[in-house]
């Protein structure tokens, strides 16, 4: 995959001039408090290369989402085989679709339409049966992308983080799921 095209974005693989817009969205407080800290430029940049890396081994990755209009950087979106182990399947090694904007970019549909594109570049490239979706329950903005995308909310599948510590407000996750015969137009 090069690129996918949507109306208004190019989503794609990274590049070196990626790397600074990255670090600061990675930064911004607002934009991580749905994660355990925000990141420093050499832990964005850690995140790059480990996002290619997984691109390398498994032939999709988190990629960039520009703006087609004047290539302006928005943040990450794709798809990803969620690698923990700790928790097994059906968690472990489910496709899964993911998205982190600019805050200068939330409200405008981004998230939705780029994460639709990468849905259905998914289901025409691999053979799952499901696309999934992790968000903690406090992150009431990426549930309601989740649910605009035709995603369904598992309880039987929410799960504690293994690698967040116990007692952490962040340790539950909430599974959404996108059955193949299911999908949003």
């Amino acid at each position: 995959m090069t690129e996918l095209l949507t109306q208004r974005l190019r989503l794609r693989r990274w590049r070196p001039e990626d790397a600074a817009p990255f670090a600061a969205l990675n930064a911004d407080p607002e934009v991580m408090r749905h994660f355990p800290a925000v990141l420093d430029r050499a832990a964005s940049d850690a995140a790059i290369e480990r996002i290619e890396r997984a691109w390398d081994e498994d032939g999709i990755g988190f990629g960039v989402a520009e703006r087609r209009a004047d290539g302006a950087f928005l943040g990450m979106v794709g798809l990803n085989r969620i690698k923990l182990p700790e928790i097994g399947p059906p968690q472990d090694g489910a496709l899964e679709i993911g998205w982190r904007l600019a805050r200068a970019h939330w409200g405008q549909g981004y998230a939705t339409e780029a994460a639709r594109a990468w849905i259905d570049y998914g289901f025409a490239s691999f053979a799952d049966d499901a696309i999934v979706a992790i968000v903690v329950p406090e992150n009431l903005p990426s549930q309601a992308v989740a649910e605009r995308l035709g995603m369904r909310r598992d309880p039987a599948r929410s799960f504690v983080h293994p690698r967040i510590s116990e007692g952490h407000r962040l340790r539950l996750h909430h599974f959404y799921a996108l059955r193949r015969g299911d999908r949003a137009a």
